[in-house]
């Protein structure tokens, strides 16, 4: 098996980061390519993006990348030379949400059971706020 569909993403993932950061400074402040998966026959593949922000931005933000998929494939072709541009679609990745749900559910299980504060973790001052 051969690993040019994981260079291949690897290098739409960096190049997308790129173009996303030059051409919209403003608009892509909280966007993020987290991964790129593309088929063995590199006809297809999807691009995840994290979006930061409260529910309602960030489907505002997933919208507005979703209108600009034509452009996102138009530039991608231009920066990487390949036979053929494959289809993109555009997918949400949920997983830093998922994994800062995950902290703060073992957080809590540990400070229900009395357990000292994970390795690494800074102990918080009576009232949450930091000296």
């Amino acid at each position: 098996m051969s690993n040019r569909p994981l260079r291949i993403g690897e290098l739409v993932q960096r190049e997308l980061g790129d173009y996303l950061r030059k051409r919209y400074r403003s608009e892509a402040v909280t966007v993020t390519v987290t991964g790129v998966e593309v088929a063995p026959d590199l006809k297809t593949g999807r691009i995840y993006f994290g979006v930061l922000g409260l529910p309602d931005a960030v489907e505002t933000t997933f919208a507005w990348l979703q209108t600009k998929q034509a452009e996102f494939r138009r530039e991608l072709a231009r920066r990487i030379s390949i036979k053929h541009s494959p289809d993109w679609e555009l997918c949400l990745d949920f997983a830093a949400e998922r994994g800062a749900r995950i902290l703060t559910v073992l957080d809590e299980i540990a400070q229900r059971e009395g357990l000292p504060p994970p390795r690494g973790a800074t102990p918080q001052p009576p009232g949450g706020l930091i000296a």
